[in-house]
């Protein structure tokens, strides 16, 4: 499986498992990132970090560290 982070600028993918334990899974969750939830990926960062995404009709920064928890198809 591909993690966010791998996702290129445009794609629209699937989440399918977070990984990460306790206050950072919790934080992705709250986020609204969540198992099933479709995610668009529109912007990446000239060094590749933040990564902004649209989920649940908002724009969302991520880190790298957070988007490689995250498990897409």
């Amino acid at each position: 499986m591909k993690t966010l982070k791998e996702a290129k600028i445009g794609d629209t993918v699937y989440v399918m498992k977070l990984h990460g334990e306790g206050a950072v899974k919790r934080r992705i969750m709250d986020m609204g990132i969540t198992k099933g939830t479709e995610v668009y990926v529109r912007k990446v960062a000239p060094l590749g970090d933040p990564i902004e995404i649209t989920v649940r009709g908002y724009e969302l920064s991520l880190r790298k560290a957070d988007a490689e928890m995250i498990e897409v198809q």
